[in-house]
């Protein structure tokens, strides 16, 4: 299931920063050599960096690559250390389902309303929903790095937050 989780979200963030990058190549290209850019083009960017970014925070949840303050860490018992790393992936993972909670009944709130981007007019609440659903596993992420087996802990894997 994990190695799913990584696949599915390595492709679908990589794969929108490559359609950000190409179309990014186009849209200049096209203002250069043409002197007409990509109608929406920003607006399509923008969609995109909605996907790399949340179909990336499951992996970097995962792999524990967050930025993190650990100057005290030394100093502090090796038993309450990991406590404290518990309930930090607690408060986190609580964070986010609730996030998760609240980007679902949006999204729900814009396909009610018809709410489309401005220029392209692409239907917003698909991008809510993915949104909702990236947070949600994001927030069970963190729920498994507390529960994890102890033989994970030792490869290193998600063990600094």
């Amino acid at each position: 299931m994990k190695k799913l989780l990584i696949l599915a979200c390595s492709l679908l963030s990589g794969g929108a920063l490559f359609a950000i990058m190409a179309l990014t190549f186009f849209d200049v290209a096209g203002r250069k050599l043409l002197d007409n850019s990509i109608p929406g083009s920003l607006e399509l960017t923008e969609l995109l960096m909605v996907v790399v970014i949340f179909a990336a925070l499951p992996l970097v949840s995962l792999r524990g690559e967050h930025v993190l303050f650990d100057s005290f860490d030394n100093a502090i018992p090796p038993r309450l250390l990991a406590l404290q790393k518990a309930l930090i992936h607690v408060l986190i993972a609580a964070a986010l389902l609730g996030l998760a909670v609240l980007m679902w009944k949006t999204g729900g709130d814009f396909l009610q309303t018809g709410e489309t981007t401005a220029q392209l007019k692409f239907p917003k609440a698909p991008f809510i929903y993915g949104m909702s659903v990236l947070c949600a596993i994001s927030g069970l992420v963190h729920l498994y790095l507390v529960v994890r087996p102890p033989a994970e802990l030792a490869e290193g894997e998600g063990a600094a937050l």
